[in-house]
Formats: structure tokens, sequence, C-alpha cells
């Protein structure tokens, strides 16, 4: 019997998020994902976040993410607001991510 792999920690995990866009960036594919985050306290409100990846990810690299980005009242909404982010601003949000 083989031992269960442990779980991976959340910043290394991928995404499972909609995956929006595909950016280049200082010589590297980066994948973009809208990820929601559940707030109890606003139960009408649809929170997303990004989730940056690189395509060429190794296995201990870590999917970068924003705090929320977007709140809106539906998830359609949400995904739209998303969707409409243009490629500068996405790189703008991963250039705020990286160190």
């Amino acid at each position: 019997m083989t031992p269960e792999p442990p779980d991976l920690a959340p910043d290394t995990r991928p995404s499972s998020g909609q995956h929006l866009a595909t950016i280049s960036h200082e010589g590297r594919f980066w994948d973009i994902y809208l990820e929601f985050d559940q707030d109890l306290r606003r139960p009408g409100a649809y929170r997303g976040s990004l989730a940056f990846s690189p395509a060429d990810r190794g296995p201990e690299e870590k999917v970068l993410r924003t705090a929320v980005v977007i709140i809106e009242a539906s998830y359609e909404e949400t995904v739209r607001r998303a969707r409409g982010l243009e490629d500068h601003q996405l790189v703008a949000f991963l250039r705020s991510l990286l160190p």
C-alpha cells in the first residue's frame, strides 16, 4: 500500500478557480484564475480574488494570490468584471505580488 501524498499548502495548490487569461511577464507565461471567497458577514456578495500560476511552475513554487479585488452582487457580474480586466491591469496585479 502506497502512502497518501500530504495535502499541499494553500499557496502551492493549483487553482480551482475559473481560468481568465494567460499573460506574459518577464519571460514567463502566467495563467490567471478567478477564485471566489466566501464572507459569511456578506451573504449577498460575491467576492473574487485573482490567482497567478506560472505555466512552467515547479512542484514547490507558490501560486500567487491577491486579496479580494472584486465584490459584486452576482456570480455573473463578478465573472464579467474579472473578464473585463485588461492585460496591463493583470500585469500590474502580478507585479504587486512578485518579490
